[in-house]
């Protein structure tokens, strides 16, 4: 913890705490802090710093960057002064990294910038390690000290005093360029080279002893250290003496300019309504195919570009939009791998998601291509990475995706980006961390996928995609597999509504075979005559056309002619020769059955085969009367003659005399809790599960009213602790005694029992008169916990 910065947090008002807390998210989510020790400690978390530092545009990058460049702790006038622009330009900046905590003034006034932006970056605006950094060092000698001091000239003494002579000799521009005028030929470049594009940089070591040569004078003179052979540094003094008093440090307070054409938002929105019910029903119609047949992984890992060529012949796609929605898919825990089925298959989840409605859908896919961290249609090399296969860039990709949409976010309403390269500045300038070549490769992508979504139509925004957009702070991880916000965002719901809202639940069905859908088509009416009819066309109006062919499929999958002609009544007039057609087909389907048994047992008395059949104890063999002198077996025939020995009969094997003709058509039932399909295309009735609740996010002001009205808790020492403890907690053992002793003092997690019986898991505790004042998962709020009350401590892990 940063005393500066605790120092800082006491001097603040609720309404600029209030502002800080509502930037900082991460430090008061539940287990929120109690006292303002507590939240320093949370806003100066490494791994915090570097996650609000990438929500960060790129002036405020600029000038934490240039503050640390001048050592971390720095006068508002100083700084400006060496950025090279007035103070009032400077000072938003600050105050917007002051409300984000990574830089706070100190007692003087002065601006210190967190430890955890210093990590950050070793080398600020290309800069290397204070001269202290190397002064200091264990591995400069008090004779190397004292020989450096001769070589520029300076009297003799203390050590403390000679660093800090060096220090002002080097850190002075004009002494350093005078004694670069006196160094050997090749030394200038050779300096130039470290401190514009440096500071690090291989090296011949040779060089640095061999006499009369740039490196050996520059080593000689302090302006290059060695931390080995081949390696040599400059130190930062250095460096900006060398690059000059001239040299101001990048600082570009506005963003790029971004060129952009208005479009007709009448075809934005009409292209949004067209494209956001499509994904939804191929979405269904790839994950009904994938339930019957399994997507094989490959070795590698992924799936090969053979099954994602046959997965879009089969339902429709083209090969990029599959790419697409199989990722989506992934992420959104619809589909996943199965060990039995040795491929990808939908997930139980699917079955629940195909009953919602569809904007609910629609929204579970944005939710996960949102957080998704992979790019399905992005390049490299020219190439397209393996589908579901590993991605170095990882979450950067996911970041590079809320970057751009949000670029085209900001533009005004229906107006177009024309500009790819400008586009790709202008997401930089707003996330500054991200690798520029990775958003040149992101770009393209990201708008062909928004496109694919509804999300950008005409190069511009949608509705859709604008409320898309807002939700960057709360996209969550890919892995993070409980219900995201973005799924329930009050304005999302009310864009994807809107953007299903013309979506058609009837067809025109004509008398030459055909119906004809005029409008994007629902998911259920697609599912139903993609079940019984072959599409055609699709776009404004959808086609599909009833053939011999598609009408035995719907009936090999269940369905019988009059719930079949039932369901396409309910969306439209069925025409006589449709109806005919369904008749005609249904007539000669099933006039020869095929089934699989594992055995089949025989008998010339049909009474004993009967009773056989009717054997209780015999009822796990599955048996089925096919003849009355032939039974089928489910299982095996050594299974089965067992079973039948044990039960009293005497059954002898004999040879396979051939195959057997059976008149009867089974419906397979999927496994892994898939739905059951009815007759007709119906499902089985499940009870729905509640939609989890999101929690809501922390109120800023209520926790700011809470910080500062919190009395002055000094926290018991680690003896008092023990000593509580063992006094009050007499119950338990020594051992959990010392658990129960790292919950209060470390803030670990355990779970403990309580003499009634209630069990808790606790951490961050605090001891207050006989009590364990502490966070109670269950409950989500700190409770108190009786210490004599407390029977057992165990280790809880996450």
């Amino acid at each position: 913890m940063d005393d500066d910065l605790l120092g800082w947090l006491k001097t603040l008002d609720e309404d600029r705490l209030t502002r800080l807390l509502a930037n900082r998210p991460d430090a008061i989510a539940p287990p929120w802090p109690r006292r303002l020790d507590t939240l320093a400690q949370r806003l100066g978390s490494g791994f915090a710093v570097i996650g609000v530092m990438r929500g960060l545009p790129l002036p405020a990058i600029e000038v934490a960057q240039a503050s640390l460049a001048l050592g971390g702790r720095v006068w508002l006038e100083e700084l400006a002064r060496f950025m090279g622009v007035p103070e009032a330009e400077v000072a938003p900046w600050i105050d917007r990294l002051f409300d984000h905590a990574l830089a706070w003034p100190d007692a003087e006034g002065r601006i210190r910038v967190a430890e955890g932006v210093a990590r950050w970056w070793t080398a600020p605006c290309g800069l290397g390690e204070p001269l202290t950094h190397y002064l200091d060092s264990w591995t400069v000698s008090a004779d190397a000290l004292r020989a450096l001091a001769r070589t520029l000239g300076l009297p003799q003494g203390p050590k403390r005093r000679t660093v800090t002579r060096i220090i002002e000799v080097l850190s002075d521009p004009g002494r350093v360029t005078a004694m670069i005028g006196r160094a050997p030929e090749g030394t200038r470049r050779l300096l130039e080279g470290f401190a514009w594009d440096g500071p690090v940089r291989d090296v011949d070591g040779g060089r640095f002893v061999a006499p009369g040569t740039p490196e050996k004078w520059a080593g000689d003179h302090g302006l290059l250290f060695r931390p080995s052979w081949n390696v040599a540094e400059m130190p930062r003094e250095v460096a900006l003496a060398v690059r000059g008093p001239g040299y101001h440090p990048p600082f570009t307070p506005v963003p790029p300019d971004l060129a952009g054409v208005p479009v007709d938002p009448e075809t934005v929105d009409h292209l949004m309504t067209l494209a956001a019910p499509h994904v939804v029903e191929r979405c269904s119609a790839m994950l009904e195919n994938t339930a019957k047949i399994p997507l094989p992984l490959l070795k590698a890992g992924g799936i090969g570009v053979r099954e994602v060529r046959r997965l879009a012949r089969d339902t429709g796609c083209d090969e990029d939009e599959t790419r697409l929605l199989l990722e989506v898919c992934a992420v959104a825990r619809l589909l996943a791998w199965d060990e039995p089925a040795g491929g990808l298959m939908p997930t139980e989840k699917f079955d629940r998601w195909r009953l919602d409605d569809s904007a609910a859908r629609l929204r579970v896919l944005l939710s996960a291509w949102w957080r998704m961290e992979r790019s399905s249609l992005r390049r490299v090399d020219g190439r397209y990475g393996t589908v579901l296969g590993d991605d170095l860039a990882g979450a950067s990709v996911a970041r590079a995706r809320r970057a751009v949409l949000g670029v085209l976010a900001r533009l005004p309403a229906s107006t177009a980006c024309t500009d790819m390269d400008g586009l790709v500045r202008a997401a930089h300038w707003h996330a500054p961390l991200l690798d520029m070549p990775l958003l040149a490769e992101c770009a393209p992508a990201v708008l062909e996928e928004a496109r694919m979504l509804g999300l950008v139509a005409c190069d511009a925004v949608t509705d859709l995609g604008r409320a898309l957009a807002s939700l960057d702070a709360v996209a969550g991880d890919e892995n993070d597999d409980r219900a995201p916000a973005v799924e329930n965002d009050p304005v999302l719901v009310e864009c994807s509504v809107r953007a299903l809202a013309s979506v058609r639940r009837s067809a025109l069905f004509g008398a030459d075979l055909t119906a004809v859908v005029t409008g994007p088509p629902s998911a259920e009416l697609a599912e139903l005559l993609d079940r019984a009819a072959d599409r055609e066309s699709r776009g404004t109006a959808s086609v599909w056309r009833f053939t011999p062919a598609s009408v035995r499929r719907a009936m090999d999958a269940g369905h019988t002619a009059d719930a079949l002609l039932a369901d396409l009544a309910e969306v439209g007039a069925v025409p006589q020769p449709l109806d005919y057609l369904v008749r005609d087909v249904a007539r000669r389907h099933g006039e020869v059955t095929v089934t699989t048994v594992a055995c089949i047992v025989q008998a010339s008395d049909p009474a004993l085969l009967a009773e056989i059949a009717g054997h209780r104890r015999l009822s796990r063999l599955g048996l089925r009367l096919l003849a009355p002198t032939v039974l089928a077996s489910a299982q095996p025939a050594d299974r089965t003659l067992t079973a039948l020995r044990e039960n009293g009969y005497a059954p002898v094997p004999v040879e396979d005399t051939g195959e057997i003709t059976v008149r009867r058509a089974r419906v397979d039932e999927p496994q892994n809790g898939r739905l059951i399909l009815l007759p007709g295309g119906r499902v089985a009735e499940l009870e729905q599960p509640p939609h989890p609740l999101v929690e809501p996010p922390p109120d800023p002001g209520e926790h700011a009213r809470r910080l500062l009205s919190a009395e002055n808790h000094v926290a018991q020492a680690g003896g008092r602790t023990w000593a509580v403890i063992g006094r009050m907690a007499s119950r338990l053992p020594t051992a959990q005694q010392s658990l129960l002793g790292f919950v209060v003092d470390r803030g670990v997690r355990a779970a403990i029992t309580l003499a009634d019986g209630l069990t808790a898991t606790v951490s961050h505790g605090e001891l207050r008169s006989g009590v364990l004042d502490a966070w109670c998962e269950e409950a989500g709020d700190y409770l108190e916990f009786p210490l004599s009350d407390i029977i057992e401590v165990r280790g809880a892990y996450a």
